[in-house]
Order: C-alpha cells, then sequence, then structure tokens
C-alpha cells in the first residue's frame, strides 16, 4: 500500500514562516552554491520580475525543476547539469524530488466516464456559488439539507501526491470535479468516481479554487475554467481535455502570487492580487516595500488584460532610510486575498484589503473598497483599522524593517458578500482578523449600518477565510488561533449566526477542544463555511467537519477526518486540519471536501474526499 503523506513531511511545519532564516539546515552545500551562483543575484532583487528566495522556498521542488527543465528558466539554467538541477531543486524548496515527484496512480477514466456532458452545466457562478458571494447551496443544487447529513458517507478519496496541504476549492461541470494541488497539478476527475480524465501542470502550487465558464446548450466551442498559481500566473484551460488557452502574470511584481480564486462575468475574468512581498522585508538589505494590491480584469475568452484596480491609487516611493541604509518605499501592501463581490447594477466589486507592508500606512488598507467595473478606480472605501502596517521584519530579532506601527495585521482575509435583507435593503457584508463583522451601506459609499466583536482577533484570528449567507442568517467561522500582546482577550473560537438586518447574534456554537494534546491541533474555525438549507458546513482546525443547524445552532453532523483514507490509487491518504478558502461543495446529493492544511503549524493533509448517498 502507498502512503502520500510520510510522517517525515511533518517537519516542513516548521518552516511555516517563510522567512529567510527558514531555509532548511540538511540541505546539500552543493545546492546553496549552485543558488548563489546562478541564482541569487537575480532573485535577491536584480530582475524586477524575478520571484524572491521566500516564494521560491514554498514551491515544490518539481515545479522548481520544470521551470529549469523546458519551462521559464531553461536558458538560465542551461550551464548545469540535471544533476545539478536537482539539486538545487531540492536545496531551494527543501524537499526531496524523489518524495515530491509520486504522480497519482489514480485510475485513468475509460472513454465514456471522460466523455465531457454538455447538458451538466456549470452548478454555481465561482467560488462564492453566486455574484454575491452567499456561499449558498440551495436545494435544489445541493440536493441534499442539512437534515439529510446524516445519510451521507464516504463513496471516494482522492490522494494529492507529496502534499502537505490542499487548498484548493473544486468546481464541478461537465460531469467533472476540477481541482488543482499543491505541486502544480490540476485535475480532471469524474463527479461518480474520482478516476482521472485529464491533468494539466502549472508553474507552481495551485491554492485557489477553479472557476468554470457556463455555456449556452447550443455551443460549440469548448468552455474554459480559470484558476492561479502561487507564483502569480493566471491561466485558462480548455474545460474538456485540459489543454492551455491562455496564460498571463497580471503583475511584474516578483512577489505577486494568487491566493482568491478569480471571479467570472459576462465575458470578464476578475483576478485578485496578493504578494508575498511581507515575508522578503524580514531581510534588513530588502527595500520595503512596492507592491500594491488589487484587481487585474481580462476579457475571459482572449486572456486580454483591460486594466488594474489598484487597492492604492498612487505608486510607491522612496521615504526614507531603515537603520541599515535599505530604502524604506510607501505606500505598499493593502492585497487582496478573496474573491470580489460583483455589484453589476452599481457597477462596482468589493473587496476587502488587507494591511500596509510598509510606514506610513495609508487610508486603504484593512478597508472594503467599491472598485469600479468600467476603469478600476476606487469608487468608494471605508477603512476599518486605520495605521496598520506589519511584516515579517517584526517577527524579527533586529526588526529592522519593522514599520513603527507594528500591527495588528488585522486582514479582510474573507471575501465580502452583497445582500439585500428581507426587508429590501442592500449591504455589504465584511469579516476582519480583528474578530469584527461589518454591514456597510452601498448606497451611501460604504457608510457603516452595524458593528458587531465576535471574535477577540489575531495573524489568523477572527474571521480568516470565509462567512455564508442564507437569507437573514450570516454565518461567521471564527478562528481565534494566537494570542499574544497584540490580541489580548479570551479567544472566543466556534460558529456564529448573525441577523444582517441588525448586527444581533443569533446564536453561537463554541468550539469544542478535541485536541487532547495533538501536535499541531487546533479548535477553532478557518476554513470559508459553505450554507445549505437548514444549516452551515464547516471544517474546523481540528481536521472536524460539522453541520450546524440554522436555528439553535446545534450539531447536527460531524467527521472526524484526522484518519487515513483508503484512495482511489490502491494508496492511503491522511486527513488533516480544515483551513484555506476551500470550502465544502454540494452537487446533486454529494458533497466534496478538502482536508489537509499543513501551513502555520496546522495539521498537514493530503486528501479530496467525496460524499454520497448511503448505499441501500
Amino acid at each position: 500500500m502507498k502512503n502520500h503523506l510520510p510522517a517525515s513531511l511533518l517537519a516542513a511545519l516548521l518552516l511555516a514562516p517563510f522567512s529567510q532564516a527558514d531555509v532548511p539546515v540538511d540541505n546539500t552545500p552543493d545546492g546553496a552554491a549552485l543558488y548563489q551562483q546562478h541564482c541569487a543575484s537575480c532573485h535577491e532583487g536584480g530582475v524586477a520580475k524575478a520571484p524572491q528566495l521566500s516564494l521560491l522556498q514554498i514551491m515544490p521542488p518539481t515545479s522548481i525543476l520544470r521551470a529549469m527543465q523546458g519551462g521559464v528558466m531553461q536558458t538560465q539554467a542551461a550551464a548545469m547539469t540535471d544533476a545539478q538541477q536537482r539539486s538545487l531543486a531540492e536545496y531551494l524548496s527543501g524537499h526531496s524530488l524523489a518524495e515530491a515527484a509520486m504522480s497519482s496512480a489514480a485510475p485513468q477514466c475509460s472513454a465514456e466516464q471522460s466523455a465531457f456532458d454538455f447538458s451538466a452545466r456549470p452548478d454555481t457562478a465561482g467560488w462564492g456559488v453566486n455574484l454575491g458571494n452567499h456561499r449558498f447551496y440551495r436545494r435544489e443544487l445541493a440536493g441534499i439539507t442539512a437534515a439529510d447529513m446524516d445519510e451521507l458517507e464516504l463513496k471516494w478519496a482522492f490522494a494529492f501526491p507529496g502534499a502537505l496541504r490542499a487548498r484548493s476549492q473544486p468546481a464541478i461541470a461537465g460531469g467533472a470535479v476540477f481541482i488543482g494541488s499543491q505541486d502544480g497539478t490540476v485535475y480532471a476527475l469524474d463527479k461518480a468516481t474520482g478516476c482521472i480524465r485529464w491533468r494539466f501542470s502549472t508553474v507552481a502550487e495551485v491554492r485557489n479554487g477553479i472557476v468554470v465558464a457556463d455555456w449556452e446548450p447550443s455551443a460549440k466551442a469548448p468552455p474554459l475554467l480559470y484558476f492561479g498559481d502561487l507564483v502569480g500566473n493566471v491561466y485558462a484551460l480548455n474545460a474538456v481535455t485540459g489543454e492551455l488557452a491562455w496564460r498571463d502574470r497580471p503583475d511584474d511584481h516578483p512577489s505577486l502570487t494568487l491566493t482568491a480564486s478569480p471571479a467570472l462575468h459576462d465575458g470578464r475574468l476578475y483576478v485578485p492580487l496578493s504578494s508575498l512581498e511581507v515575508t522578503a522585508a524580514a531581510d534588513p538589505g530588502y527595500a520595503c516595500c512596492t507592491f500594491r494590491g488589487g484587481v487585474a480584469v481580462y476579457d475571459a475568452l482572449s486572456g486580454e488584460k483591460l486594466h488594474t484596480s489598484y487597492t492604492i491609487a498612487e505608486p510607491p516611493a522612496v521615504v526614507g532610510k531603515n537603520a541599515v541604509g535599505t530604502d524604506r518605499i510607501a505606500p505598499s501592501g493593502s492585497p487582496v486575498w478573496n474573491t470580489p463581490a460583483l455589484d453589476i447594477e452599481r457597477g462596482v466589486m468589493y473587496v476587502g484589503t488587507g494591511e500596509n507592508y510598509s510606514s506610513p500606512a495609508n487610508d486603504t488598507s484593512d478597508a472594503i473598497l467599491a472598485l469600479s467595473l468600467e476603469d478600476g478606480s476606487i469608487v468608494w472605501s471605508q477603512q476599518m483599522t486605520a495605521g496598520d502596517a506589519w511584516n515579517m521584519g517584526c517577527e524579527t530579532e533586529e526588526r529592522i524593517n519593522c514599520p513603527p506601527e507594528d500591527g495588528p495585521d488585522y486582514d479582510f482575509g474573507a471575501a465580502t458578500l452583497l445582500a439585500t435583507t428581507s426587508e429590501g435593503r442592500d449591504l455589504v457584508l465584511a469579516g476582519q482578523k480583528s474578530g469584527d463583522v461589518y454591514a456597510l451601506d452601498p448606497a451611501r459609499g460604504g457608510a457603516i449600518v452595524w458593528q458587531k466583536k465576535l471574535g477577540r482577533g489575531g495573524i489568523q484570528g477572527g474571521v480568516h477565510f470565509g462567512m455564508a449567507l442564507d437569507g437573514d442568517v450570516l454565518y461567521v467561522p471564527i478562528s481565534d488561533f494566537d494570542g499574544g500582546p497584540r490580541w489580548p482577550g479570551k479567544a472566543l473560537p466556534g460558529m456564529y449566526a448573525v441577523d444582517i438586518r441588525n448586527g444581533d447574534v443569533l446564536w453561537y456554537r463554541p468550539a469544542e477542544d478535541l485536541c487532547e494534546g495533538r501536535e499541531f491541533c487546533q479548535p477553532g474555525l478557518s476554513a470559508a463555511a459553505s450554507a445549505i438549507e437548514g444549516g452551515v458546513v464547516a471544517g474546523a482546525m481540528d481536521g472536524v467537519l460539522r453541520v450546524y443547524d440554522k436555528a439553535t445552532g446545534k450539531v447536527l453532523w460531524s467527521y472526524d477526518s484526522v484518519r487515513s483514507f483508503a484512495t482511489t490509487d490502491g494508496g492511503t491518504a491522511q486527513g488533516g486540519s480544515f483551513g484555506g478558502a476551500a470550502g465544502p461543495v454540494f452537487s446533486d446529493g454529494m458533497m466534496f471536501v478538502n482536508s489537509g492544511y499543513g501551513i502555520y503549524f496546522h495539521m498537514p493533509g493530503n486528501v479530496f474526499l467525496a460524499f454520497g448517498p448511503k448505499t441501500p
């Protein structure tokens, strides 16, 4: 029996904070020397588009090797032998190629199973189910209600080879399930059996959800699917064959990364822009910082970039020197690592932003922005936490690049929701890592209608990756993972139900601590939640998936995923913490969900689970 998650991979969790100091100590001297000889001059600032070392360190070695052997770095790597290239890939990633190069041995689909069903149009409008990011699967779409969850059983489990985490939310269309993996492979799996229809290899990890374009029944051209990778590439693939239609990197910044799923509407693709420059700033010699967040807008069919909506209107400029004489550059940051909510009627999209990376902080960090769909301009901005500038320099002993504001790092990581109350009032709903939830009035420039503090907050605290909405009931998962001097008070992890009309808490179900000392196990809800009729489904950092009753918050059903699973390839895979923006997905009485969030000291895992009605 093959086991795709060896115990030795747990050690990689210790690399989670991603700083220069985190280069694994057991790499060969040859790899380090090769990096200095062939790579350092470009990847440490010499070439504007070259990814920083901190970003290379979280790529799998197979992706790095592909880039050197026939990929974007083929010319630069030509002077090295195959053995040297392999040594360099292992040095940069901290993992062996032998361990990471395992490809899934899951069965290939038969011709009949591979046939694309053009009558099965996409179940949803994207990651958020609808354009307002409600994440609500109505009964006719889900084929199941909260009361029916105990009728489910595991139908098949798919192993992601060599992975520590599973963060890509699947999309369902044409009878297939489309999903990405840590090693950069995107799979089309048969919905019923989990066999592989096709696979596509990208440059780097795919940690955002897949979005599939809808089609008319009479359409002749194959539909496209869209996603991004860790190093900032956005892709469009033929959903039928898996062939590349187009690829682009929407911004030249070397630390660009794509965390959130894109939004798709009326032939336009909206791609949120985030960055890992916050980690590069741990180096005192790094000129911090030059990235500014935004949303790139594409013609979805051709791949032509139409414009970019920047979260900071003015470009960064040198504003001083740090203690060792390196340029200090501002304003910077305000990344977007959430899927835009599209307000077609008002001609805007709503996004939440993260902290500034450098000082002085500006007025669009930790804010909700309305960005013009027509030209990308900022229509209005409502800042919730002023003066929040923070980077990884604040976590080093010297603190050279740490801004004087020093946090508290209160991003809006979870997507905003565009909602209409039962009384007919439009609201923009937003949850912050501070533990606060807000309702804003989109007709009055984002004026705050109500605000409610639910969690203590923290770097991974408060609202982390995604809320869900059913009518007037907003489901708010609270993480509250980390405390400390910046985040005083009692942790309040668990699930909340809030009345969007007035902000009243309808119920709160605390997260039960079942970890019993297990390493990397914590109570609390970090992952995106998904609502179905009668309740909400959410995975927790303790590896347990739970269904909460809409009326009372009572746990109606639970499933512990922290175990080994027999997988479609005849081997085993391991479940772990639930985290990231990959919430449960429902279709025709089935539920699909990832398990494993081996990053930032959570339990690793590498399994994709498909549940369906119990066999009579």
